[in-house]
């Protein structure tokens, strides 16, 4: 006698949930459509990590076109420059100096930023997103460094980092720019940059200092991220990137290049 055949069952909404020992993350994305640049890769399907004598040559790349990059932000001394990058997020360079030329010129140490107090303080960064928080911190700060450093920027990270307002973003840069230590701040613009490029990819800005830290060479961290910040600002842009122009476009793994 002939054997029915028997239909294959349609699998149903839960048989298709991720199971347990999917990777964690995985159940936020099952059944989601992804980007080709944000879907998770894998392994052995990504593109080639850049080897030692590619990341040297991008390097000396950056280093001969701008032998001392400087950043953007205005300041006079350890204290202004920390005063401005904690006012510079979410906000730009430009924004932030048009502020601060004004302000440093009657507030460039934590006591005279106390005397003036936080109210005319705010008046004078108005123009600065989140101004008032912004505010609040600066004095929380001075008073800090008043009342534990002498009125001194520490060169410490965990010191820094334990001022109001002030993040590994903020201390990389103080650190970098005030004392000459070899960090690598992450700002949005190293972040994407490394990411796009397969230089240094990672999730988060902590994992791309990470890697960061690793593969450039010690010759090039002390610029490493000033070169990587302006190459993100006016080359590597966040929308229509000019390709043609960018020095390391031959290194690149970015897929999606644009043309002359």
């Amino acid at each position: 006698m002939a054997r029915k055949s028997v239909p294959k069952e349609k699998k149903s909404a839960k048989a298709r949930r991720v199971p347990r020992s999917a990777p964690a993350g995985a159940a936020a994305f099952a059944g989601r459509t992804r980007s080709p640049t944000t879907a998770a890769r894998k392994p052995g399907t990504g593109p080639r990590p850049w080897s030692k004598a590619e990341v040297v040559e991008a390097f000396g790349r950056f280093r001969d076109a701008d032998p001392a990059p400087k950043g953007e932000l205005l300041s006079v001394n350890p204290y202004t420059l920390l005063v401005a990058v904690v006012l510079s997020a979410q906000a730009t360079d430009a924004g932030v100096n048009k502020a601060t030329r004004a302000l440093f010129a009657v507030a460039d140490t934590p006591e005279k930023m106390l005397r003036l107090g936080e109210q005319r303080l705010a008046d004078f960064i108005k123009s600065i997103g989140l101004f008032r928080t912004k505010a609040k911190n600066v004095i929380a700060l001075s008073a800090k460094l008043v009342a534990e450093h002498g009125g001194k920027v520490p060169r410490e990270r965990s010191a820094l980092e334990a001022l109001p307002g002030v993040g590994r973003k903020t201390a990389n840069v103080v650190l970098n720019a005030a004392f000459g230590e070899p960090t690598i701040a992450v700002d949005t613009h190293v972040f994407r940059v490394s990411n796009r490029t397969g230089l240094a990819p990672g999730d988060t800005p902590l994992a791309v200092e990470t890697k960061l830290q690793v593969i450039v060479p010690d010759e090039f961290k002390p610029h490493a991220h000033h070169w990587l910040i302006l190459h993100g600002r006016y080359t590597c842009k966040a929308i229509k990137p000019d390709c043609p122009r960018c020095l390391i476009n031959d290194l690149c793994r970015w897929p999606h290049k644009t043309a002359p």
